[in-house]
């Protein structure tokens, strides 16, 4: 929910006494604020949520704004990367080959890709994954083919600094209506 303060506690309100109508009752202890820390509240039940700075500020674990937490986000996902690419070594190669690219690449990634900037580090783990899985050194054209789909005679582990820019534009499209009516009020 967003909205004004006494609008968001109104819907608070009628969302735990609809809930208790039919048996359900609201977790205050997974309920967030997310608010500029200026931010005065005089609602007794919007106090009792756990506060959340706009800037640290993630949606379904993935960063909202640039800054420390979308940095420490990617520096997260590089360091599993890593963690899951020296698993891989234990099984077979053609297994290994699958798993990084449907399952520890891009797709897993797709979340997180319309707010991030800087995607290089994670694209050369990326890169040295595929180079260890297929005992060779790719060059940087080699490892633009590697990258492409199946489809068109890559490895199919796509880059993904090349499906930013698309994620974040169909992003931005498909929730354009949305933000217009969140962003109303802040102009």
């Amino acid at each position: 929910m967003g909205g004004h303060v006494d609008v968001v506690a109104s819907d608070v309100a009628e969302i735990i006494r609809l809930g208790v109508e039919i048996g359900l009752s609201l977790n205050i202890s997974k309920c967030e604020l997310i608010a500029h820390s200026d931010l005065q509240l005089n609602d007794a039940l919007l106090m009792s949520f756990s506060r959340v700075d706009i800037a640290a500020t993630t949606l379904l674990r993935a960063p909202l704004f640039h800054g420390p937490v979308l940095d420490n986000t990617w520096d997260q996902r590089c360091d599993d990367l890593t963690r899951e690419v020296d698993r891989l070594s234990s099984i077979a190669l053609q297994d290994a080959l699958i798993l990084l690219r449907a399952s520890f690449s891009a797709p897993k990634d797709l979340h997180m890709l319309r707010c991030s900037p800087s995607l290089e580090k994670f694209d050369a783990l990326l890169k040295q994954a595929v180079q260890r899985i297929t005992n060779s050194d790719l060059s940087d054209l080699q490892w633009i083919q590697a990258s492409l789909p199946v489809r068109d005679g890559g490895l199919g582990a796509r880059r993904v600094s090349s499906l930013a820019l698309p994620a974040f534009l169909a992003s931005a499209e498909s929730t354009q209506s949305l933000q217009d009516d969140i962003l109303t009020d802040c102009v």
